[in-house]
């Protein structure tokens, strides 16, 4: 082998026997560091998160490339995956709500509350998933499950919302085009309740970007990694992620902050 290499024995085994470099030993010793946080997030977090979380705990000097090296040569990865939904064909575009929050800035909690409904699985079977979310603190409000597609699985996310907050509040809120939104009976009841609505330009989805994100989230770092075999613990799961996200979850949009975390301190 040192023949190949073109080293001479004594080179070799003087490299072999080298003691660990002050860098490497550090090294070691920030990887267990790494490992740690990696697992707490239950895997979820990838090194960005992973950097953000050990300067929260008084790791300073640590470059954020240094851990993605770190995490990379030991097969340390964030959950990520592609979205896939599925979207029933809506046969005509409404034209009745335009897009109302595309030119104002959202500066406070309340002020625009964004909404989308995504598919889940339990035991072979569609369940969909609506949910609401505060745009400007990323706070996932309110959710709701459901066997069918409809006005009411859409109207009772956001009511979970409403009653989150326990005061009355006026938001505008945002979606897709769908007709789970834009169907009368919702329609009606955004009335009823004195928000006004907003939808996604026609075939712009990044309009409703941030809920697409939530989406993302979830089914990466909870719903693809593992089977659902009952409502019930598909439900639990669900709860148990929205806490995490609200509570524990580092979102890069908010400063490293979690989205209570953040509301916090906008609040203070």
């Amino acid at each position: 082998m040192c023949k190949s290499l073109g080293v001479t024995r004594g080179r070799y085994y003087a490299w072999k026997n080298r003691a660990p470099s002050k860098r490497d030993v550090e090294d070691e010793r920030l990887l267990a560091k790494i490992r740690q946080t990696h697992d707490a997030s239950k895997q979820r977090y990838g090194s960005p998160r992973v950097h953000a979380q050990l300067l929260r705990k008084g790791e300073s000097g640590i470059g954020r490339r240094r851990v993605e090296r770190l995490m990379r040569e030991n097969g340390l990865v964030g959950c990520a995956t592609t979205l896939h939904r599925t979207m029933p064909g809506v046969k005509k575009h409404y034209v009745s709500v335009s897009n109302a929050v595309r030119s104002i800035d959202i500066t406070a909690p309340d002020q625009v509350w964004v909404g989308d409904i995504t598919y889940v699985r339990v035991n072979g079977e569609n369940r969909y998933l609506a949910t609401v979310m505060d745009r400007f603190t990323r706070e996932l409000l309110g959710w709701a499950l459901g066997r069918r597609r409809t006005c009411s699985i859409t109207r009772r996310a956001l009511a979970a919302a409403r009653s989150f907050r326990g005061e009355p509040c006026y938001p505008i809120f945002h979606s897709d085009r769908g007709s789970e939104y834009l169907g009368s009976s919702f329609k009606c009841y955004l009335e009823n309740v004195g928000i006004t609505q907003s939808v996604n330009r026609p075939k712009r989805m990044t309009d409703n970007a941030h809920m697409e994100s939530w989406n993302k989230s979830m089914k990466s770092e909870m719903y693809h990694r593992r089977n659902f075999g009952s409502e019930a613990a598909l439900r639990r799961a669900i709860a148990s992620y929205v806490d995490f996200y609200n509570e524990v979850r580092l979102h890069s949009s908010l400063d490293y902050l979690s989205p209570r975390e953040f509301a916090a301190q906008q609040a203070a």
